[in-house]
């Protein structure tokens, strides 16, 4: 069983596919908590909704940015999360809790590395990006988190055919339905062993069997 934690801004709609996946038996995982820093969000609603445990921590919580990354890092250390991932979140991680879970942080980024991220590139701005370029093809990107904006090694890609007549608002909303797909798919992955991420060995086989 793969504890993993979640880090979420706003919906958490990412979270709530796994979510599903692993309430259908289809994932040998647990989310052992959700983080948001909005008190408010969607994600957090999912959280309460289907019995997890879940935190807000924020800049309201805790002012001082480096007690901040350390609540984020002990919260998520305390429930026992092998792997956390981002789900939307919208603030930059820590370097205590880079360092802590070093390798073990995913983030699914939604448009294709590396031509389309860094600073700025969230929510629809990628989507016009990828428009303006007169790109023939757009897609989801899971990759490892590194200190810089959308750098870190990627682990997948599912590509998505730019349409004729496409608009940020459309092309975004196909995005999304592979990112709901994808995300649960390199889970699967790493539980199985496909996908090797360092500090993880010996949780996979589940899914090959």
């Amino acid at each position: 069983m793969l504890n993993i934690g979640v880090l979420a801004s706003h919906g958490g709609s990412n979270m709530q596919a796994i979510i599903d996946r692993i309430e259908a038996g289809e994932l040998e995982a647990c989310i052992v908590m959700v983080i948001s820093n909005n008190s408010g969000s969607g994600a957090l609603e999912r959280a309460r909704r289907h019995g997890l445990p879940w935190r807000h921590l924020s800049s309201r919580t805790h002012p001082d940015r480096d007690a901040l990354d350390a609540a984020i890092r002990d919260a998520l250390r305390e429930a026992g999360a092998q792997l956390v991932i981002l789900a939307g979140y919208m603030r930059p991680i820590g370097p205590k809790t880079l360092a802590a879970f070093s390798g073990r942080i995913l983030n699914i980024h939604p448009a294709l590395l590396p031509d389309f991220g860094g600073a700025g590139m969230y929510g629809i701005a990628p989507h016009i990006a990828v428009l303006q370029a007169g790109a023939r093809e757009s897609g989801a990107t899971v990759h490892l988190v590194t200190a810089e904006y959308d750098t870190g090694p990627v682990l997948r890609q599912k590509r998505v055919p730019v349409l004729p007549g496409d608009t940020p608002e459309t092309l975004q909303q196909r995005v999304l339905a592979v990112e709901h797909t994808l995300y649960s798919d390199v889970i699967a992955d790493i539980i199985a062993g496909r996908i090797t991420i360092e500090g993880l060995e010996g949780t996979g086989g589940a899914e090959g069997r």
